[in-house]
């Protein structure tokens, strides 16, 4: 288990906002400890939305979360972490 903390992002599209904002949301916010800055953009002439997280967490923390985001039908997610 790696304990060290890094800087890192998470870009998550949500293919149908209507659908997949609520389950989002609520992984969101069982993991808040580790985000630091939250950002929400809909594509106003879609249902699709994009949503950019600033995270400082160990590579186990950054896993769970996006791999239980990865896991919502129509949630495409993307993360990396600083090396350092």
């Amino acid at each position: 288990m790696n304990t060290e903390k890094r800087l890192g992002f998470v870009g998550i599209i949500l293919e149908d906002r209507e659908q997949a904002a609520s389950p989002v949301n609520e992984i969101l916010s069982k993991h808040a400890s580790i985000i630091l800055a939250r950002t929400g953009i809909p594509h106003i002439k879609g249902e699709n939305s994009v949503i950019t997280l600033v995270v400082d967490s160990t590579t186990d923390e950054l896993g769970q979360l996006t791999g239980r985001l990865g896991l919502i039908p129509g949630v495409q997610v993307k993360s990396a972490l600083s090396k350092k």
